[in-house]
């Protein structure tokens, strides 16, 4: 419950310094571009230093919720690592680097006898051909109404 209400928090937070700082004024030059003319938006100075401030606070805010998340979420899942939580003991490296045996054998393909050998090449692939479409039943004749 106290996640959800933090992150609604942090979304409207985060929407809000967006807003707030595609609305300043760039200082940076931006290679002569842009800038400012002597009827440009917001150009006063206070201005500006509301909304340097008014930045500055917000991402403050989303600062310290981003922090206070990552930790109530840290103890809500566990100590543990997603490592300590595999279980490699029971692993056998063996059947790990052998190559997998097809479940269904391809239709045509031969199958080998309960007590013979697999061989040891890779059989190549077969293409599928789709079976031959069996004709429709004939229609039965319709005998005119007397």
């Amino acid at each position: 419950m106290l996640i959800g209400i933090l992150l609604a928090i942090n979304i409207i937070v985060c929407i809000t310094l967006i807003g707030f700082v595609l609305l300043q004024r760039s200082e940076g030059g931006a290679l002569g571009m842009g800038g400012g003319g002597a009827g440009s938006f917001m150009t006063a100075r206070g201005a500006g230093d509301f909304m340097t401030r008014m930045t500055w606070i917000l991402f403050s805010v989303f600062l310290v919720i981003s922090l206070v998340l990552t930790v109530l979420t840290g103890r809500i899942g566990g100590a543990d690592s997603v490592v300590d939580k595999l279980k490699i003991d029971s692993l056998d490296t063996k059947t790990l680097n052998a190559p997998a045996a097809p479940s269904v054998p391809a239709p045509g393909s031969a199958v080998p006898a309960p007590g013979a050998t697999a061989p040891s090449a890779v059989p190549a692939p077969q293409l599928s051909v789709p079976a031959p479409a069996a004709p429709a039943p004939a229609a039965p004749a319709q005998t005119p109404a007397q």
